[in-house]
């Protein structure tokens, strides 16, 4: 059996064949790569020619001026060779495959450590792996793991030059990058807590799927904030302050939504579960606030002091308030009645919370202890002792199974329900804790301190959606190759992307188009896209080479729509300007124009045998056409608003339609008449799909969500959430077993179709946060050297264990200059890196 050892000496024995290298060698070769702009370093080396340069380069050095000139040609060609026989060598390895970052490669990386952290040569061609990345994209991997190797074994990596860098799938926490230049770097799922960017220069750089455990920061209380809440639906967070407000924010964007202004200090604030009432407690009153109308519904009068927390159960018919009047009262929400009255604490009740199931009420005292209740009898079930001073918040997970608590003695504790066991002490403020909360997904926990801040921490526990990142605005539609391996989009952006299926790496972007790509679709064969284009363009593009094949000429207005025909020799279009026309393919000619409708062609689309024509407008019709003469064969009548898609099933006979009315209509292709209306989204359905076997309609909409049908009883199968904004394409693989869709919030997402899942790629990569950060959970640390030394706490899930162990991200005076940094939720970061310092520019003169 391959172990261990033999895995570490094997990767020692390549790093090391460089070992002799003189260090100054390096810098040169890279140089010399560079300037030539070579993206194979191999086969560059391997001429003669360009040996005997790099020889030139090297001999001029100052390491070698003690040397005869047969001396420094023996030793530069010696460098050389040794160099290029560890590339070779590299690549044959799973060091250029895999991601060591890993915890299956936690002992590897500990042996591998002791045997390089004190060889010069073997961390100076690690440093040139990473910057080979920039140059050669088959050592993207080895590059990207040996940038992970260093800054496990903490070189000093300050002041490098890292241009144009890209790494990928790895962890780089706690990285010491002060005043480096990574202009131009590309990074893509990368671990980035604790990164030290300090006077960084960061121009143009696409950083995407950022790991972060700080998500952001949202500035705008001038005091203390007392208590934060997620909506039901997870897009808005209300906070309430002593600045005497509640505000509520737009998650997403960070900004603020609503300010409700009182007179006094507001302690606690919480949304009804159905996104209707926000209820809040100033002084000893209870307020409820129509969210709607802005206006108040009631006020409950009953505590004889100042209520602390309130809170809703499960089912919004009672509410919950903790008083510093040592109480705990039960609420009729309709009525405002008081149900009932729990007593136990010998202190003020600073925070109530009732688990996922209504059944139990825990809540935080003054008395430093948590109380759990049962809410039926109004006996108290359990009481958790830890913290060392007052409990200011308490937040059930969503699964019941968990407590989160937040106090005054700055941390944050994790309590196992059934077992009334401390899970974990997690330490991140540098202030009183008043307040923590769980998302309803359970991705985020928000925790609000008298530090004046507000933090969102990414808890997630599930793996790394399949998310593809590159366009830089919505994404208006997505195609699937015919053999499915290679999806393309067409974007806001203007550009087109192919991207790999099975990596979900970008293969290519496709520039040409000077507006919206409002469409694309593949050829039969595979080996074309066609485009249409806001710019009145249709574009066929090479999708082996990405080269532009043609454009169609002779269209006066924006193209909507565009679909090739069965066979691949005919292209049809839909535009703005009412008219369907068709194309041949070979001579790029149009061969017809089908005119009928009287308001823009939002689809159209061929049937299975490319004998008829299917097209939707914004005049409320379908029409069906006669591919052969032109002419009309039939007007579907039934939508009551403007009709956006139209597909065929598989066998043709029948057509499925969506439209503004917020209805899927299904059609009898031979009758024309209706054969089902199916009902389920809230708003304008964008797009329609059969699977390839005519079981399944998909359908994406502007209600954000993703829809599956049975064709056959019209029934929903499954509801896909996971966009935060328009669906506006939908499109079945070819073998019918995933589903990719492109949506206005900039993102395309894979779906599988028989678990209505997102797919979610291999990354592990949070585990290792275990083995790297030393966590404060007692007076001895948690690891040692890098191992844990508790095995029942390793086990832990420590995706909720790094919330705030992580050193934070520090990013004072870093200069940003355009670019891209977007985390792996979708977040947009640059007002994180603002809050740390950062200085955004508009432009270079901005320098001056």
């Amino acid at each position: 059996m391959y172990c261990e050892k033999e895995q570490v000496e094997d990767l020692y024995k390549v790093l090391a064949l460089p070992k002799d290298v003189d260090e100054a060698v390096f810098p040169i070769l890279i140089r010399i790569l560079k300037r030539q702009q070579i993206q194979d370093c191999l086969e560059f080396l391997s001429k003669n020619l360009n040996l005997r340069q790099v020889e030139q380069e090297i001999q001029k050095g100052e390491n070698y001026k003690i040397f005869g000139k047969e001396q420094k040609l023996n030793v530069g060609r010696n460098n050389i060779i040794r160099i290029t026989d560890a590339l070779k060598k590299l690549l044959d390895h799973e060091f250029s495959e895999k991601n060591y970052s890993i915890d299956q490669y936690e002992e590897l990386k500990k042996n591998l450590i002791i045997k390089i952290s004190w060889d010069k040569q073997i961390i100076e061609f690690l440093k040139f792996l990473i910057h080979l990345t920039a140059l050669d994209e088959k050592y993207i991997e080895c590059g990207s793991n040996s940038l992970h190797l260093l800054v496990l074994m903490k070189v000093d990596l300050k002041d490098s030059c890292f241009e144009n860098i890209r790494i990928r799938n790895t962890s780089i926490i706690g990285a010491n990058l002060v005043r480096c230049d990574l202009s131009g770097s590309q990074l893509d799922n990368v671990i980035i807590s604790g990164v030290n960017l300090n006077q960084a220069k960061l121009f143009n750089c696409k950083w995407r799927i950022l790991r972060i455990n700080q998500l952001n920061k949202f500035n705008g209380h001038s005091h203390r904030v007392n208590q934060v809440c997620f909506s039901p639906d997870g897009k808005s967070l209300a906070t309430c302050s002593d600045d005497h407000s509640i505000r509520e924010w737009d998650v997403q964007t960070g900004q603020i939504k609503s300010i409700i202004g009182r007179k006094r200090e507001v302690k606690s604030v919480c949304f009804s579960p159905k996104n209707t009432t926000l209820a809040f407690s100033s002084q000893e009153f209870v307020y409820l606030w129509n969210l709607k109308t802005g206006k108040q519904i009631s006020k409950l009068n009953g505590h004889s002091s100042i209520i602390i927390s309130v809170n809703f159960s499960p089912g919004g018919t009672t509410l919950a308030s903790g008083s510093s009047d040592n109480s705990i009262r039960l609420w009729d929400v309709k009525t405002g009645q008081q149900k009932a009255k729990f007593d136990g604490h010998s202190g003020h009740v600073y925070s109530v919370n009732f688990s996922p199931d209504g059944s139990t009420l825990a809540s935080g005292s003054s008395d430093y202890s948590i109380r759990v209740w049962d809410v039926k009898t109004g006996q108290q079930k359990a009481q958790l002792v830890g913290h060392s001073g007052h409990v200011y918040s308490v937040n059930f997970s969503p699964d019941g199974s968990t407590l989160s608590s937040g106090s005054y003695d700055k941390s944050i504790r994790l309590w196992d329900i059934k077992t009334g066991q401390q899970k974990a002490k997690l330490d991140g403020h540098s202030g009183h804790v008043y307040s923590v909360n769980f998302s309803p997904d359970s991705s985020t926990l928000a925790s609000g301190s008298s530090d004046n801040s507000m933090h969102l921490w990414d808890v997630k526990t599930e793996l790394q959606k399949a998310k593809l990142d590159g366009h830089e605005d919505s994404i208006y539609s997505v195609s699937y190759s015919p053999d499915g391996t290679t999806l393309a989009s067409g974007s806001y952006d203007k550009s087109i992307r192919l991207w790999d299926i099975k990596t979900g790496q970008q293969k290519a972007k496709l520039d040409g188009h000077l507006s919206i790509v409002s469409s694309v679709n593949f050829s039969p064969d595979g080996s074309t896209l066609a485009s249409g284009s806001y710019d009145r363009s249709i574009r066929l593009w090479n999708v082996k080479t990405g080269e532009q094949k043609a454009q169609l000429e002779g269209i006066s207005s924006v193209i909507l729509s565009v679909k090739f025909s069965p066979d691949g020799s005919t292209l049809v279009s839909g535009s703005y300007d009412k008219s369907i026309r068709l194309w041949d393919i070979k001579t790029g000619q149009q061969k017809a124009k089908l005119d009928g409708h009287s308001s823009p062609i939002r689809s159209v689309n061929f049937s299975p045998d490319g004998t008829t024509l299917a097209s939707g407008s914004d005049d409320r019709s379908i029409r069906l056409w006669n591919v052969k003469t032109g002419q009309q064969k039939s007007k579907l009548d039934g939508h009551s608003l403007a009709v956006r898609s139209v597909n065929f099933s598989p066998d043709g006979t029948t057509l499925a339609s969506g439209g503004d009315d917020n209805f899927i209509r299904i059609w009898d292709v031979k009758t024309g008449q209706q054969k089902a209306k199916l009902d389920g989204h809230m708003h304008y359905v964008y797009s329609v799909n059969f699977s390839h076997d005519g079981t399944t309609l998909t359908s994406g909409s502007s209600d954000n969500s993703i829809r599956l049908w049975d064709a056959k009883t019209g029934q929903q199968i499954a509801k896909l959430d996971g966009h935060s904004d328009y669906v506006r394409s939908v499109n079945f693989s070819p073998d019918g077993t995933t589903l990719a869709s492109g949506s206005d919030d900039n993102s395309i997402r894979i779906w599988d179709v028989n678990t209505a899942k997102e797919i979610y790629p291999q990354d592990n990569c949070y585990k290792e946060l275990l083995s790297q950060i030393k966590l404060p959970l007692s007076s001895q640390s948690l690891l040692q050297n890098g191992i844990c030394q508790y095995p029942s706490l390793a086990n832990f899930d420590c995706t909720i264990l790094r919330i705030c162990q992580n050193p934070m991200l520090e990013a004072s005076r870093a200069l940003i200059l355009k670019g891209v940094f977007v985390n792996y939720q979708g977040l947009y970061l640059k007002s994180l890196f603002k809050s740390k310092g950062s200085l955004i520019l508009e432009n270079l003169n901005e320098l001056k």
